[in-house]
């Protein structure tokens, strides 16, 4: 790979950049340079000590093993409840060279159930609000954002769409316009906890420690999403937090067990009820393309209109336009219909497909929850906690929706910056 293609990255954070002043709400108020290169140096720095530092690369692999033990602990309940099908010996013989059949929903989806009710707990022990406290601490003093928007972006490493606005709840009435925006593009850049071992799960026998770089694609979006979100809507960052308002608390151990578990299973089944609908969606889009007139001798689809469509980018953002096509149909998948789905069929690709290069570019720019039906999760979460300013926080729901594509792809374009091969 030359060397012009090394640093190719460096014009898709041009452009995204650009595309975020053009949209701005006011150009007249932006941040200045100098925060802003302070940004980017940041996001930059974490994803050189993050994937260039072996020793801090060794401690994503020990959370890889923990979260090795936690699958392993959990097909040991759904075996126990659905029999093979959860995962437990076989009572047939399979045919010469078959491999045992891996049923999503009943092996690889419990496990959002267990990791939620793990997290309740470790929320309700102090272990996670430290966590969620440290990287807020990080946020203030390297990025100069106020304590409640430095909380958001702490929780939103480990919580929900859903449950991580809980931790904030208390603020929404008295945050700026700018601050409630932030908090908005924090929860689209990242993925929490429980869905982080889901794709990374889904993606093990893909991409090597595959949690490592889930963890790693959340924090490296941190600044990226505080970046465009200052841009897109600018204004004061000036509330502070309150330790003593009220957030998200649970009674005591089984409270947190309890309710952890039944937000899994909430879940559970939004995952599979999403993924069976936007696969049957998908499907019948595909079947009425097919009735056009072939391209290349192949029939239209969604995915290569998707590929069509988001190559540019992906292309920009530093994958080879060989490839780019390919990425650009997982993008577009990604930030239209659901980054599951995305993931799904990247792990589902051939070997040939990507080179490892990009396919960590790839890996990193789908790994945020910016899609539509986000968008209307956010909403009804802010509106439901505080009505008074739902209809400030649907106005925003579609720039927090690019500004939060825009962060997962500037992290892709980082990420193969400092990646060679």
């Amino acid at each position: 790979m030359g060397a012009l293609a090394q640093f190719q990255g460096l014009l898709g954070i041009v452009l995204l950049l650009l595309l975020a002043w053009a949209i701005s709400e006011d150009r007249s108020n932006l941040p200045g340079w100098r925060w802003i290169a302070g940004a980017l140096a940041m996001q930059a720095v974490l994803a050189l000590v993050v994937l260039r530092v072996p020793f801090v690369w060794s401690l994503m692999g020990y959370a890889n093993e923990g979260v090795a033990a936690i699958e392993r602990a959990t097909l040991r309940g759904s075996s126990y409840m659905f029999g093979y099908l959860g995962g437990a010996e076989l009572p047939f013989a399979l045919r010469d060279g078959a491999e045992p059949p891996l049923i999503i929903a009943f092996q690889i989806l419990p496990l959002v159930i267990v990791f939620s009710a793990l997290a309740a707990v470790l929320w309700h022990w102090g272990v996670l609000q430290w966590l969620v406290r440290g990287l807020s601490f990080m946020l203030r003093r390297t990025l100069g954002v106020s304590g409640v928007v430095g909380l958001a972006g702490g929780a939103n490493m480990f919580l929900g769409v859903v449950e991580s606005p809980l931790v904030t709840r208390a603020y929404f009435e008295k945050v700026s316009r700018s601050e409630l925006f932030a908090i908005m593009v924090l929860a689209m850049a990242t993925i929490s906890g429980a869905i982080l071992i889901l794709y990374a799960q889904t993606l093990s026998a893909t991409v090597p420690n595959a949690v490592g770089h889930m963890i790693s694609a959340s924090l490296i979006s941190l600044p990226a999403a505080l970046l465009f979100a200052r841009i897109m809507v600018p204004g004061d960052v000036k509330t502070a937090e309150d330790r003593d308002a009220p957030g998200l608390k649970y009674d005591n151990t089984i409270d947190a067990v309890i309710r952890g578990t039944m937000d899994g299973l909430q879940l559970f089944l939004a995952v599979i009820a999403v993924i069976i609908v936007i696969f049957a969606l998908v499907a019948l889009a595909d079947q009425i393309l097919a009735l056009l007139p072939l391209v290349s001798g192949e029939p239209v689809s969604v995915g290569r209109l998707f590929g069509w469509l988001f190559a540019p980018l992906m292309w920009a953002i530093g994958v080879p336009w060989s490839e780019a096509v390919d990425a650009g149909a997982l993008m577009g998948k990604k930030a239209v219909l659901n980054e599951y789905v995305a993931y799904l069929e990247l792990a589902a690709l051939p070997d040939e497909t990507f080179s490892s290069r990009s396919e960590l570019i790839v890996t990193y720019a789908l790994c945020g929850v910016a899609n539509f039906a986000s968008i209307g999760l956010l909403v009804s979460t802010i509106g439901t906690l505080c009505p008074a300013r739902k209809a400030e926080v649907a106005g925003l729901g579609i720039r927090s929706w690019i500004a939060g594509n825009a962060a997962t792809a500037m992290t892709g374009a980082m990420v193969g910056l400092v990646t060679f091969g």
